[in-house]
C-alpha cells in the first residue's frame, strides 16, 4: 500500500509540473495554431528570474529569504510574459496561418535564448539598450509624419543598420575599456542552483516514505493555476473574447472584438504560465541554458494527447502520463504486478523498462498505439473549429 501511495504522489508531482508547463502551451497551441518551441525557454527564464530574485533575497537574510518565493512568482509571470509578448509582436504575427513557418521561427528563437542566458552581462544590455533607444526614438518621431506610409519602409532601411552599427560601437569600445565587471556574464554556461526557503524543506512523513514539501507546494501551485485560468477564461471579459476568437475567429472580429489584441494577450497568458512553471521546476533541481529543453518534448505530448486547446484533457493526460512515467520509471508496477502469476510476461517487460529513459520509450510507445484509436486527443474538438 505505501508503494502505491509513494508512485501515486511522485506520480502525480510529475504530472502537476508537466501539467503547469502545458497549462500556457495548450491556450496558446488552442487559439492559434502556433507550434511553440521557445515554450521550453519560456520556462527557463522563469527559472532565472527564481534564482535572481533568490540571491537578491539571500543579501536581506532571514526572515525575507523565506519569502523570496512570493516575489518570485509574480516576477517570472511578468518576465516571461513580457518576453512572449514581444515574440508574438515581433515575431509570431506575421506567420499566421503558417505553421511549418512558425515552428522555425519559434525554434531559432530558442536558440537565441539559450545563447542569451549564456552571454548576457551588462555590456550585452548596455548595447541593447542604445539599439532600441536609437530605433525606437526615430522610430516615434517619424511616425507622426504625415507622409509616414510611403518613407516607411526607407527609414527601417537607414535607422535599423544604422542603429545596430552604433550599438555594436559602443560595446567594442566599452569592451576596450577591459571594465570585468561590465564584461564578466551574469550567468555564464553552468548551471545554477535554487535553494528553496525553510519552510519547504523536509517533507511530510507517512510510514516509511515522505511526501516533500517542494513537491506539495508545486502541486498546489498547479491547482491554483488551473483554477485561475478557468475563472479568467470562464468569468472575466477577455475570457470571454479569447473563447470567442477560439470558435470563430472572423465572426469574433465581425462582432468587434479586437483579434489582434486578443492573441497578444493569450501569448502573453501562455508565457506567463511558463514563467510560473520555470518557477516551480527550479526547485526539482538545478538550472541552466538547457533547462526548458528537458520538459518542451513532454510538454507537447500532453497537449496532443489531451486535445488541442482542451483544458480538461489537457489535465488528464498531465496526470496520467505524470503516474505512468513514475510507476514503469520506477520499477513499482512491475513490483505491484510481481505477485500475479498469470502477468509474469507483463512483469518482465515493465521490469526491462524500469528506467527513467526507458519508460520515456514506452509511454511514447503508448501514446503512438492510443493516438491511432484517437488521433485528435482525449477530448476532440467539436464543430466547426474541428473543420478549419
Amino acid at each position: 500500500m505505501l508503494q502505491i501511495i509513494e508512485g501515486l504522489f511522485n506520480g502525480i508531482s510529475i504530472g502537476s509540473v508537466l501539467l503547469i508547463a502545458a497549462l500556457g502551451l495548450a491556450i496558446v497551441f488552442g487559439l492559434m495554431g502556433v507550434i511553440n518551441l521557445a515554450h521550453g525557454e519560456l520556462m527557463m527564464l522563469g527559472a532565472y528570474t527564481t534564482f535572481v530574485v533568490q540571491n537578491g533575497f539571500k543579501v536581506l537574510g532571514d526572515p525575507w529569504f523565506n519569502y523570496y518565493i512570493f516575489f518570485a512568482l509574480p516576477l517570472a509571470f511578468l518576465v516571461a510574459a513580457l518576453t512572449g509578448l514581444l515574440l508574438e509582436r515581433g515575431v509570431i504575427r506575421f506567420l499566421y496561418g503558417r505553421p511549418l513557418e512558425t515552428l522555425l521561427a519559434t525554434w531559432g528563437v530558442s536558440l537565441i535564448l539559450q545563447q542569451f542566458v549564456r552571454s548576457v552581462s551588462w555590456l550585452l544590455v548596455i548595447s541593447i539598450v542604445v539599439f532600441c533607444g536609437l530605433f525606437f526614438v526615430s522610430w516615434w518621431v517619424l511616425k507622426n509624419r504625415p507622409n509616414w506610409d510611403s518613407i516607411k519602409p526607407r527609414v527601417i532601411a537607414i535607422t535599423l543598420p544604422l542603429s545596430l552599427a552604433i550599438a555594436t560601437v559602443s560595446g567594442i569600445a566599452i569592451n576596450q575599456t577591459e571594465q570585468l565587471a561590465l564584461i564578466k556574464p551574469w550567468f555564464s554556461a553552468r548551471n545554477v542552483d535554487v535553494t528553496a526557503p525553510k519552510w519547504l524543506r523536509g517533507g511530510l512523513p507517512i510510514g516509511s516514505f515522505q511526501m516533500p514539501y517542494t513537491r506539495i507546494f508545486i502541486i498546489i501551485l498547479t491547482i491554483l493555476c488551473v483554477v485561475g485560468i478557468y475563472w479568467f477564461l470562464n468569468r472575466s471579459i477577455w475570457g470571454l473574447r479569447i473563447r470567442a476568437v477560439t470558435q470563430n475567429r472572423t465572426m469574433s472580429a465581425c462582432l468587434g472584438i479586437p483579434t489582434n489584441r486578443v492573441d497578444a494577450l493569450t501569448f502573453a497568458l501562455g508565457s506567463g504560465l511558463a514563467g510560473i512553471a520555470g518557477c516551480g521546476i527550479s526547485f526539482l533541481g538545478s538550472v541552466g541554458p538547457n533547462t526548458g529543453q528537458n520538459y518542451i518534448v513532454d510538454t507537447f505530448m500532453v497537449v496532443v494527447v489531451g486535445g488541442v486547446g482542451n483544458l480538461l484533457g489537457t489535465i488528464i493526460a498531465a496526470l496520467v502520463i505524470g503516474i505512468l512515467n513514475y510507476l514503469i520509471g520506477s520499477g513499482t508496477l512491475a513490483l505491484i504486478l510481481m505477485p500475479i502469476e498469470p502477468l509474469k510476461g507483463l512483469t518482465d517487460i515493465l521490469t526491462f523498462f524500469a528506467t527513467s529513459s526507458m519508460a520515456k520509450v514506452m509511454i511514447f510507445v503508448l501514446i503512438i498505439a492510443f493516438l491511432q484509436i484517437k488521433p485528435a486527443g482525449l477530448f476532440p474538438q467539436k464543430g466547426r473549429t474541428a473543420e478549419l
